[in-house]
Parts: structure tokens; C-alpha cells; sequence
């Protein structure tokens, strides 16, 4: 069974979904073995491109990502937000056109997303 976090935007999300969290796409992570919903218990925050090291931030409990989530953190988006949300990053020095590119793959937008990609694949 998947573990699940309540975000502050009150949305409950699984290793699976991308959230927006201070600007940027993430997927929360779970350590090893973890079985327990505990609202206390240990997470990290892995951005969807840079994650899996150093980059990952990780939190001993839930009221420390409460009072981190600032107001460019809005949770799970819906395809056309995420489509917009690229759009906009483009126009932003923080982010590359590589690095761009490979969170559009990977997000749930009309061009990118695992149908998408699957689509893609199948030369649908």
C-alpha cells in the first residue's frame, strides 16, 4: 500500500503525484520500509528533475512542511495549470530548455505525462 502525505493545501498525494511546492514540481518520498500513515513520520520533498540526492528536502514531520509551504506552493494542478505553469517557466533564468523539456515529459500536461509519453512510444 502506498504511502500518503496531506498536503497544507489539503490534498493527499502518493510517491506518484506531482505537486507544485514553493514553485516547482516535486513527488514526496517515503523512507525504506515505512509503513505508517503517522502524520509525524519522516518524508522528504524530490523535485521532479533534480530529485533522488542532494537536492531532495527532507522533513522529520508534517508541521515543518506546514510552515515552509509558501505562496508559490499550490499542491496537484490540473493539466491545463501544468500546461501553463511550463509556459511560464520558459520565460524564467531559473530553469534551462533541457531541464524544461524533461520535467514537460514527465508532467501531467496536454504534451507530456505518462500517456503522453506513451502515446509517443506507440507512434500514436
Amino acid at each position: 500500500m502506498d504511502r500518503t502525505l496531506e498536503l497544507p493545501s489539503g490534498e493527499t498525494v502518493t510517491p506518484d503525484d506531482v505537486f507544485l511546492y514553493n514553485g516547482y514540481p516535486y513527488r514526496v518520498e517515503f523512507p525504506e520500509g515505512s509503513e505508517s500513515d503517522d502524520a509525524d513520520a519522516e518524508f522528504w520533498l524530490s523535485p521532479l528533475h533534480w530529485g533522488g540526492g542532494e537536492m531532495d528536502i527532507p522533513f522529520r514531520e508534517r508541521e515543518a512542511l506546514v510552515e515552509q509551504w509558501g505562496p508559490e506552493s499550490r499542491g496537484t494542478l490540473s493539466e491545463s495549470e501544468w500546461d501553463q505553469w511550463v509556459r511560464e517557466a520558459r520565460h524564467d533564468d531559473r530553469f534551462g530548455d533541457d531541464e524544461l523539456d524533461a520535467l514537460h515529459r514527465e508532467l501531467p500536461t496536454s504534451g507530456g505525462g505518462l500517456v503522453a509519453r506513451i502515446r509517443r512510444t506507440l507512434g500514436f
